[in-house]
């Protein structure tokens, strides 16, 4: 497997990079299979694994599964969404921040995290507090760089300046959704963060198992999150999953290779998450590293979901609150029109 700089840090990632949302006790929790699979990863070329303190038991397992071989990896977790109903237990405050590195550090049994990332932005917080918390963590050891997660361009942009005018570290990465079906990203967020030197490590290239074969038109799923997210049942996203799986037949190419291969070639990312659950999952995935997308194919794919656009909406992407304010929104009526 090829590897790839990760945006200006110095240190060289694979295109596919390993989620371990999925080892976990809501995904895959037994450790024999696990570590087989992470074995199987990792020989195959993979050195970039990514979890998060809000997977459950996902860094116990992977700490679990690396052992012997945390040197080879490129480790990455992360912090900001709540754990358990404490309101403080959640975002990006020093408090919480110093809390969680610790916590993810003891589960992991390492004593440093190659990326450290910032899971949800934190509207709360300001971004100085955040960063000056984070720059302590690398200057102490215990995390080798930094990143972001699902933030828009313009909080990317306003964290950089602040990092800069403070004398902060910065982000250096930035994990935002991209798919087949989700391109909004190609607008903003990939252009700034190349305008940056900023790594991106895309979750989500299969939209939540859309562009697995499994949700079908006029098919019954047996892909459990159907039931739990509109997104997977919204007609407009199924209709081009449709019209994807009809490209990848002429392709010659399952429609998961479709999706990873499309996903990588965007010369704005570093690596795809592959998140497999079961050792076939794995090897499906694996497999996809030498398709190599032509043109005439990309020409197809943005006739289907034109570039910078998307369809639908996934469930889990990050969206700023409501503007509730009407002061916010409306002029006084005196001062409503033009005369």
């Amino acid at each position: 497997m090829k590897y790839r700089p990760l945006g200006r840090t110095g240190i060289q990632v694979s295109p596919f990079a390993l989620g371990a949302m999925m080892f976990s006790s809501f995904g895959n929790s037994d450790q024999q299979d696990v570590d087989r699979m992470m074995s199987r990863a990792l020989d195959a070329g993979i050195n970039l694994v990514d979890t998060a303190d809000a997977y459950g038991d996902s860094e116990e397992m992977v700490g679990r599964a690396l052992k012997g071989r945390r040197d080879d990896v490129v480790l990455a977790s992360k912090f900001s969404r709540p754990i358990g109903d404490d309101p403080n237990r959640r975002g990006g405050s020093r408090r919480w921040i110093m809390t969680a590195v610790e916590d993810s550090l003891r589960r992991l049994q390492t004593d440093h995290l190659d990326l450290y990332q910032m899971h949800r932005p934190d509207p709360g917080t300001d971004i100085e507090e955040t960063l000056s918390a984070l720059t302590d963590l690398v200057r102490s050891g215990k995390v080798r760089a930094i990143g972001s997660s699902d933030m828009p361009a313009s909080e990317m942009v306003e964290a950089q300046w602040a990092a800069e005018r403070r004398g902060f570290e910065r982000f250096r990465t930035e994990q935002p959704h991209y798919s087949l079906l989700d391109r909004g990203v190609e607008r903003e967020v990939l252009p700034t963060a190349q305008k940056y030197g900023m790594g991106t490590v895309i979750w989500s290239p299969l939209a939540s198992g859309m562009l697995t074969g499994r949700v079908r038109r006029g098919q019954e799923s047996d892909l459990r999150r159907t039931r739990m997210f509109a997104a997977l049942r919204d007609e407009r996203r199924i209709d081009a999953v449709e019209r994807f799986v009809a490209l990848a037949e002429d392709a010659g190419i399952p429609l998961t290779h479709l999706a990873l291969a499309f996903v990588i070639a965007h010369p704005g990312v570093t690596a795809a998450l592959i998140g497999p659950r079961t050792m076939a999952q794995l090897d499906d995935l694996l497999a996809a590293s030498d398709v190599r997308l032509t043109d005439e194919i990309l020409d197809r794919v943005d006739e289907i979901v034109p570039p910078g656009t998307g369809v639908g909406r996934m469930d889990q992407e990050y969206s700023t609150a409501p503007i509730l304010s009407p002061a916010l929104r409306r002029r006084e009526p005196q001062e409503r029109s033009a005369a």
